[in-house]
């Protein structure tokens, strides 16, 4: 059987299957919900098969046929070939698009403020930033490269490590002028504390309580407080003077080394065991702005992790 001529239509299948709905498949494909549906009758027309049963409503609106759930593996490897083939043809062009993924905290307070070193390098190379606290398919995406935070290992992806960090309290020098009395970390007792609702302490992240406690000041109540989904704004918090924040440390250092933060008990050292790691698949890793981008990271977390040791 000849191939059909209906790329479109099958990216319309392939990304409504993974998201068991038109509407999602729509807004990653940008284009319409009832452009995808006709996409994918219109792949059902060619074929003379049905590739979904379609319900009224409900979890089960959109469930694939046995015929197609059969060969949609098969669909996404072919897929997956394409995209190494294109990024084979892009290989000996320096310039072009990147596509960039990290979490939305890390591009407000670590990217975005030095994305203007990587285009003095790479003049040739846009840009594209995906910021989302989800993990990423980057086949899907068109994900190029990214840096994720965690322990080193995510399944089809090559990780090598950028960052090491360290957790420790934050606050504003007014708010320090204004809580003489706290000295040590038992002092923090009674004290607005500002906690991270982005982070999750199952996988390794740090609390307030597991910080205090290897602090030796387990006694302080941490119930009470602001809580805050986003890490770029819990130390948006912490500068406007309203409370202590759990800081990590490549978030917040920008924020110490110009004085907007004051780092807490400089004399307590409490070391993640999670990382930050630069992430790509390793079909790509021979395209030329992925590692002059990837380069460029090493360059700038060299140069932060130096900052961070003077400051101490």
């Amino acid at each position: 059987m000849k191939t059909p001529g209906f790329l479109n239509a099958l990216r319309a299948f392939e990304a409504s299957a993974r998201h068991q709905s038109f509407s999602a498949a729509a807004h990653e494909l940008h284009v319409t919900p009832a452009a995808v549906g006709q996409l994918v009758r219109s792949l059902e027309d060619w074929l003379g098969v049905p590739l979904f049963n379609r319900g009224a409503s409900g979890k089960a609106r959109l469930v694939m046929t046995d015929i197609a759930e059969r060969a949609l593996p098969d669909i996404r490897a072919g897929f997956d070939r394409l995209s190494l083939g294109l990024n084979r043809l892009q290989e000996g062009a320096k310039g072009g698009v990147l596509t960039v993924t990290v979490s939305p905290a890390f591009a407000a307070k670590w990217l975005l403020p030095r994305i203007e070193n990587f285009y003095n390098a790479c003049p040739d190379t846009d840009v594209r930033l995906d910021t989302s606290l989800k993990l990423m398919d980057f086949v899907a995406q068109g994900i190029d490269i990214g840096v994720r935070y965690g322990r080193g290992t995510w399944p089809g992806l090559e990780a090598e490590k950028l960052m090491d960090e360290e957790i420790y309290p934050v606050c504003s020098p007014d708010w320090l002028k204004k809580n003489k009395s706290v000295k040590a970390p038992r002092d923090l007792a009674g004290k607005s504390l500002i906690h991270d609702l982005s982070v999750d302490t199952h996988i390794g992240f740090v609390s307030w309580n597991a910080w205090l406690q290897a602090a030796g000041a387990a006694e302080v109540d941490t119930r009470r407080g602001t809580q805050v989904n986003n890490s770029a704004a819990v130390l948006q918090a912490a500068v406007d003077g309203h409370g202590v924040a759990l800081a990590r440390s490549v978030m917040a250092g920008d924020d110490v080394a110009s004085g907007r933060l004051v780092r807490l008990f400089p004399k307590i050292d409490f070391a993640s065991e999670l990382a930050y790691y630069i992430v790509y698949r390793s079909e790509c890793a021979s395209l030329p702005r992925l590692k002059a981008f990837r380069t460029w990271l090493m360059q700038e977390a060299s140069i932060a992790c130096q900052g961070a040791a003077k400051a101490r």
